[in-house]
């Protein structure tokens, strides 16, 4: 008789590997599990794992060392995501797990099961092939908005980054197969799709159907029941002044482009093998902001990369005081296996050394990012509200820009889209009240 009745997802890292899990959970209800309410009282237990940062990797690491004491505590055990793609000793590290699987292969998951379950075998199937995800079975948590990855994987190929090596190279989804998931998501509820990828500006330069990215977004943008559309992440190199247009002149387009610089030295820019200098990313912020006056811009900064002097730190700080990003995650550098910078760079910056940097441009980030909220007192917001507050009746959101929102209202519908006039900033949220229709 099978037993398996209940399981638990712990995800890390990315919101690929949030979209990932969700489609994990349609796997495993579909074979009539349920989520357990705790990861000790689960049947089964996953972890589906990130590999991007080195602190990422050795918590999970941690916690697998850890569970090997609650083993009796579940039937099986399985480890998926990015870490199966970069570390293939993990069955021989870790005894008790029963199965892995690795990013392109989550399709195998019911397969994996039955395997570990009916046979009592350990498997591993952790390839590089890509298989293609079936979208309906894709269970998705937050029922106003909906994650859809259009390209997995990546070319560029930076010196620090792992994602070529754990998502493999890129690999466009049919325009066809994007508007179908995106229709589905739109029937279930969606207000708000987010589109995913290493580098969405990327997507179709692998298709013969001569579709770019801003070709898709138009696409989109046609979809009736749909109130908004965003993307994450960008490069660059491959942000065009047709993106920048197409954000104009598309109303559910959102204006937020994430739009990493990673470093505000060229010295650093060019080992980091980024393909653009301080000045190119500068033009490209220059003329979107021109094109999109409204344009909110966040950024991922890897501070402490091999080499890098104070002058070279300062560079970044300049870029921060310069740009006004909205958003900004700030990382130290760890050098990741197998990677160009770890083969080729000897990490030579102290770890306290790039901890005081991160907290420098952290309290620089949080003191332009305040001043600039408060600028925005008095102005009027649209909010897609997305929940009730702590407080009686209040409710929150986010604008287009993607900042966050709690107002006060008699009523507000949750997935409807309000007016807000903001009267204050606390915590870098903005404070508003709802305008009468």
């Amino acid at each position: 008789m099978f037993e398996l009745k209940s399981f638990f997802i712990r995800t890390y890292g990315c919101q690929m590997n949030e979209l990932d899990s969700e489609l994990m959970i349609g796997i495993l209800e579909k074979r009539g599990l349920k989520k357990a309410k705790s990861e000790d009282s689960a049947d089964i237990l996953i972890f589906n794992t990130c590999a991007v940062r080195d602190l990422s990797e050795r918590k999970i690491l941690g916690k697998l060392g850890l569970i090997s004491r609650k083993k009796k505590k579940h039937k099986l055990i399985g480890i998926t995501g990015c870490m199966p793609m970069n570390k293939k000793n993990l069955l021989t590290k870790f005894p008790y797990v029963d199965f892995i699987l690795g990013t392109n292969n989550l399709m195998n998951l019911d397969e994996a099961i039955d395997e570990a379950w009916n046979r009592k075998m350990r498997i591993c199937k952790a390839e590089d092939k890509h298989e293609d995800i079936d979208a309906s079975l894709i269970n998705r948590q937050n029922p106003l908005q909906a994650y859809i990855s259009i390209i997995r994987g990546c070319n560029k190929y930076c010196s620090y980054c792992v994602v070529p090596f754990t998502r493999g190279r890129e690999i466009s989804k049919k325009i066809a197969y994007v508007l179908e998931e995106a229709k589905m998501a739109i029937d279930k509820g969606a207000k708000e799709i987010i589109l995913l990828g290493q580098n969405v500006n990327s997507y179709g330069k692998d298709c013969k159907d001569g579709v770019d990215f801003p070709d898709l977004l138009a696409k989109l943008n046609n979809l009736v029941g749909l109130e908004r559309i965003r993307f994450l992440t960008s490069h660059p190199v491959d942000i065009t002044l047709k993106l920048m247009e197409a954000m104009r002149d598309l109303n559910k387009v959102c204006e937020y482009v994430h739009f990493p610089l990673q470093a505000g030295s060229n010295n650093i820019l060019q080992k980091m093998r980024r393909a653009y200098t301080v000045e190119e990313y500068f033009e490209k912020v220059t003329l979107f902001r021109k094109i999109v006056p409204s344009v909110k811009i966040g950024t991922d900064i890897i501070v402490g990369f091999p080499s890098e002097t104070e002058e070279d730190f300062q560079k970044t700080i300049s870029c921060f005081e310069k740009v006004k990003f909205s958003q900004a995650f700030i990382f130290a550098y760890s050098a990741r296996p197998g990677t160009l910078a770890q083969k080729t760079y000897k990490d030579d910056i102290p770890t306290e050394v790039k901890n005081q940097r991160v907290n420098i441009l952290l309290t620089i980030f949080h003191q332009i990012l305040t001043e600039e909220m408060n600028k925005e007192i008095g102005s009027i917001k649209e909010i897609l509200v997305e929940a009730t507050g702590r407080e009686n009746n209040t409710f929150k959101g986010k604008t287009r820009g993607f900042e966050k929102v709690i107002f006060s209202a008699d009523n507000a519908l949750i997935g409807s889209m309000n007016n807000i006039k903001i009267s204050d900033v606390k915590h870098e949220t903005y404070i508003g009240e709802k305008l009468l229709s």
